[in-house]
């Protein structure tokens, strides 16, 4: 399968890792993995700000490098990217594009994943030959969880992961107090979700807690680090990608 691979913003600016883990990932796992050079952010936080307009430049350029026939399926290590092309680039298309437009976005929306979901649903692949032993637990996303309904898949794939120790995350459901903006201009309130986030990671003992979605990652990741809990954040791309040839090594976190 050709396989084009969406890196996201904070993919490509401050967590490269977890995208070169899904190529990795997915080259390892027999498929041709493809990086459209003229990909650009795919708008979200333009629509989720209220600024719907704005992106459609943005909309009509990812529905262009990804449109492209040879290529069979879109990737990203991200659910809220994802979810933004499979949900709101229709919304953006229908009200502002034209009938190109809505072509495009109607072709790329039928072939995009989200890297769990791609790995369960279409490759019916839960055991990806992954090796991580240590003591993880897993935070669900808000768009994973709640706009793709990725549910049990990326559990699954870790329940499948070689000596990992999985911990079920207390009041996984709820949200980390990220939000995009929402951190910014509602900074007491997302700051306090953070805390209850922090504090039920803090009962797991987890050396790492893992998501689908870098931006809650850094959102968790920057509060661990400041209370110096011990506890890393991890993208799940990088704990499926590791194996025991080549193992992820683990950096202590700050205590």
């Amino acid at each position: 399968m050709r396989i084009g691979l969406f890196a996201t913003c904070l993919g490509d600016t401050l967590f490269p890792e977890a995208v070169k883990s899904t190529a990795v990932l997915l080259a390892r796992l027999g498929h041709d993995v493809v990086f459209p050079p003229g990909q650009t952010c795919c708008g979200q936080m333009h629509v989720n700000t209220g600024y719907q307009r704005e992106p459609v430049p943005l909309v009509r350029n990812f529905a262009e490098q990804f449109g492209d026939a040879s290529i069979d399926a879109v990737v990203m290590p991200s659910g809220s990217c994802a979810g933004s092309v499979r949900h709101q680039h229709e919304i953006i298309a229908e009200r502002y594009g034209d009938a190109a437009l809505r072509s495009g976005v109607a072709t790329v929306k039928a072939k995009t994943y989200e890297l769990s979901e791609f790995l369960v649903d279409v490759l019916d692949a839960t055991d990806v030959g992954a090796y991580f032993p240590h003591r993880v637990t897993y935070h669900p996303t808000c768009h994973s969880l709640r706009m793709l309904r990725v549910g049990e898949k990326p559990l699954r794939l870790l329940r499948a992961v070689d000596s990992i120790d999985l911990v079920e995350l207390p009041e996984a459901d709820a949200c980390c107090g990220f939000g995009g903006t929402f951190a910014v201009k509602n900074a007491d309130t997302s700051t306090a979700m953070l805390q209850d986030k922090m504090r039920n990671v803090a009962t797991t003992g987890a050396a790492v807690c893992t998501a689908g979605d870098s931006s809650c990652l850094m959102h968790i990741g920057g509060g661990l680090s400041r209370i110096k809990s011990g506890t890393r954040t991890l993208h799940l791309a990088q704990i499926l990608c590791s194996t025991r040839t080549a193992p992820h090594v683990l950096m202590e976190a700050a205590r």
